[in-house]
């Protein structure tokens, strides 16, 4: 099966857009899907994604706490 990070960039380019172009996927794990554009609202509905894909639960609190995608990713793997 593929990594935490792999899954996660796919579920990137997949499901979120700015201004109709997609994120990249390829971004660093420092940084933050904010910082791409994203508003709250994108990102509570990419976490219900995020829940289907890996069978964890993320709340408000957990997605405006977790800052960068090396969280998030470090997050779902201590969950897994």
């Amino acid at each position: 099966m593929a990594s935490t990070e792999a899954r996660l960039r796919t579920l990137i380019a997949d499901n979120l857009e700015v201004d109709g172009k997609p994120v990249d996927s390829s971004l660093a794990l420092s940084d933050s899907l904010t910082n791409q554009g994203l508003s709250s609202m994108d990102l509570v509905s990419f976490a219900r994604v995020v829940q289907g894909e890996f069978g964890v639960e993320l709340t408000v609190d957990d997605c405006m706490r977790l800052k960068s995608l090396n969280e998030l990713i470090d997050f779902i793997d201590s969950k897994s």
